[in-house]
């Protein structure tokens, strides 16, 4: 079995869980690979004494058979870029803070290096969000997990974002922005605008405004099998584009258009995981402090 590994940055309380994830693997006779950012984070933590191989070409990454995220999720997010058509299974080590997507705890290692060699998980494919626009955006990396947002520059005045579904007017968003989230980015950024929670399997995409002006402009579900595009206007100039954590500036003049994506991610789904569970216990869903 071969395992990629990457990961961003991570602090120093870490090193040791990172040590002891390769001794596992090492354990198992798993062939270790790593991306350059976590070998450049490895080097400058100065751990001398991991073997492993540099993964330094697409063709490298394409002979795994799974990929570990040592990080947050904004380092799996990350991940399903550098994974991208491959669809190779990832599996979220969380050393960040929310662990909503990364959801492995660095005290459950060894037992989740277990299961894989076990083969004892299950993979969950997440719809993907694909950008397509005039101009060429995100040097290629046209797609995200989470969300698609529009959303006006710094501080200037509010924008309009005219809405269609295959064609066909929807609506005209005057607001600070406009998020077309995945199932699975219903939990982010559309949570806290206002957009429902959706679970994972669901064949839909969630368009939630940004601060709307008008009051009876809500959110509304859509099926995943549409196209949506957009016609921009504002005071300013420039506006933002995002795709998950990546953004760009772009002018009212670009055509874009959103749809769900050909390819998907893979996620290994341990045992005893379940979307409700982690609503619960990371987002506090139906906590109440009266009882």
């Amino acid at each position: 079995m071969k395992i990629a590994l990457h990961g961003l940055a991570f602090k120093a309380e870490y090193i040791s869980d990172i040590e002891k994830l390769f001794q596992e693997l090492t354990n198992h006779q798993i062939e270790i690979r790593v991306t350059e950012p976590l070998d450049r984070a490895i080097k400058m933590s100065g751990n001398k004494n991991l073997s492993y191989w540099l993964i330094e070409n697409q063709e490298e990454l394409e002979a795994v058979d799974f990929l570990i995220s040592i990080g947050g999720d904004g380092t799996l997010l990350d991940a399903v870029c550098l994974v991208g058509s491959l669809e190779i299974p990832i599996l979220g080590l969380n050393t960040g803070r929310l662990g909503f997507l990364a959801t492995v705890a660095t005290d459950r290692i060894g037992e989740a290096i277990q299961q894989l060699v076990n083969g004892n998980f299950q993979i969950e494919s997440r719809s993907l969000i694909s950008l397509d626009a005039s101009r060429k955006l995100f040097n290629g990396f046209n797609f995200a997990l989470n969300e698609f947002t529009i959303h006006k520059r710094d501080t200037s005045s509010m924008i309009t974002v005219h809405t269609y579904i295959d064609g066909k007017y929807l609506n005209s968003y005057w607001a600070d922005g406009l998020i077309v989230s995945t199932p699975t980015g219903s939990t982010g950024y559309s949570l806290s605008c206002g957009g429902p929670l959706i679970t994972p399997d669901t064949k839909s995409f969630v368009i939630t405004p940004v601060s709307p002006h008008n009051l009876n402009v809500r959110p509304i579900i859509v099926s995943d099998h549409c196209e949506i595009s957009f016609e921009i206007e504002g005071r300013s100039e420039k506006f933002l584009v995002s795709l998950d954590s990546r953004s760009t500036s772009i002018s009212s003049e670009i055509k874009l258009s959103v749809k769900k994506e050909q390819f998907s991610a893979k996620l290994v789904k341990l045992p005893h995981y379940h979307f409700f569970d982690t609503l619960r216990q990371k987002l506090n869903w139906g906590f109440d402090m009266r009882n």
